[in-house]
């Protein structure tokens, strides 16, 4: 079925037909072979770069319209995008394209006595509605994703990053068209009316399997109140840095600046430093004055104010918070479990990494938080899928059901059982 003219006026009667459109797109896409989805990718990445001057064309449109909304630099910096991150997004298409397939995986297989066969194996999600902010390169991501596991989707980027983000589908519709798929497979919502965003929440009359908010608290929290379909989402990135007394300054200090600093509207940022008061040497001032040299505001504790005169006062509400700016909150800590006890109070179950020399405490840090992702002795701005070997990601989950962690397209998938016999019957 091809998707309708966009009515104007008409927010339901559009969202119907991309429903409709996508929902028999998804059809076709879970008999798909892996060369048909591995050639729209390809023949996507190479669209990408050599649609790259229309694209930043569009992107400046998005720009200049956030700088003149008074938008944060954090938020100007999501948004951007120049030729190295185009060049980043078509290589996130290859590196999908070369991905084994998911699909029709065997994830287990046994024979029962009375001689049936099972199998369970991996299948589609069916339809899957992305609903996200300021980036994009999600649009390509998400697109790309949801295309390897079998998947159609439908997105739906923020009024922010519009002409970005339609630059970009206009490259993965023509991806698609060179595989013969269906151009319905990614479609991306072509109105910024709200309303858009409610038709999909509901599922757009059963068309949508699966909900991926990726943005800020406040849409997050709208999507997880007022879905009717399930929502993979996490809904703050409070990250934590836990430097132990058994640290190794020497890579403690270049960690720490990188999980703040690298890039601090993303997730993955570290949002609170944790320092063990038990160091027999003085962690704290290289820490915070590092810290401060790279020019990130510091919030901290009575000790972390006594290391550097730059340091301010931190309030209760610092920690907990996600800045998404450079800021950080600093504390210190009485070892391993006063770290792990401030985490599971004030973190929100995303990415939390120690850095420490001594193997018992790491792996009393791996065990005992209950995080998406936790590390040792690495950066938390690692949370990204595209680190974890996944090609890109649609977002990092949070929840405990289903995905967890980096959402690639193995996460996008289910599975079925198929069950073979030879004219078994159940008896009575």
């Amino acid at each position: 079925m091809n998707r309708p003219e966009r009515i104007e006026n008409d927010t339901a009667a559009l969202m119907r037909g991309i429903g409709e459109a996508a929902k028999a797109a998804s059809r076709r896409l879970g008999i798909a072979t892996p060369e048909e989805k591995n050639k729209a990718l390809k023949a996507a990445a190479v669209a990408l770069r050599a649609a790259t001057p229309k694209i930043l064309d569009a992107n400046a449109k998005d720009i200049e319209a956030a700088k003149a909304a008074g938008r944060p630099d954090s938020f100007v910096d999501r948004l951007l995008l120049n030729e190295k991150r185009v060049e980043g997004i078509a290589k996130a298409l290859e590196e999908i394209a070369e991905l084994a397939d998911p699909v029709g995986t065997v994830l287990a297989e046994w024979t029962r006595p009375n001689g049936l066969r099972f199998q369970r194996v991996r299948v589609p999600l069916g339809t899957i509605g992305i609903i996200y902010e300021s980036r994009p390169n999600v649009t390509a991501d998400a697109g790309a994703l949801s295309l390897k596991a079998g998947n159609a989707s439908i997105l739906r980027g923020g009024s922010e990053s519009h002409h970005s983000s339609v630059a970009i589908h206009a490259c993965l519709v023509e991806g698609l068209r060179a595989a013969g798929l269906p151009e319905a497979s990614i479609q991306l919502v072509p109105t910024t009316d709200r309303e858009a965003v409610g038709a999909m929440l509901r599922g757009l009359e059963g068309a949508i399997d699966v909900i991926v908010p990726r943005g800020g608290k406040s849409l997050v929290q709208r999507v997880q109140d007022e879905a009717r379909v399930p929502v993979f989402a996490h809904l703050e990135g409070i990250c934590h840095t836990y430097v132990d007394k058994a640290a190794n300054m020497t890579i403690a200090l270049p960690i720490v600046v990188n999980a703040k600093m690298r890039r601090t509207g993303v997730c993955g940022a570290t949002e609170c430093l944790l320092i063990d008061k038990n160091a027999k040497s003085d962690f704290v001032t290289p820490l915070v004055k590092a810290l401060l040299d790279e020019g990130c505001e510091v919030r901290g504790d009575a000790v972390a104010q006594k290391a550097d005169p730059r340091v301010k006062a931190a309030s209760a509400d610092d920690y907990g918070k996600e800045f998404l700016e450079p800021i950080i909150a600093v504390r210190m800590v009485d070892g391993v479990d006063e770290a792990i006890d401030h985490i599971a109070h004030y973190g929100s179950q995303h990415t939390d990494a120690i850095i420490t020399e001594d193997e018992a405490t790491a792996e009393r840090f791996l065990d005992r938080v209950d995080s998406a992702i936790v590390l040792v002795n690495a950066s938390t701005q690692f949370a990204d899928g595209g680190e974890f070997g996944f090609g890109g990601e649609i977002g990092i989950a949070t929840g405990k059901m289903h995905a967890r962690g980096p959402v690639g397209v193995e996460q996008l998938t289910s599975f079925k059982y198929k069950v073979r016999g030879n004219g078994q019957i159940r008896p009575k």
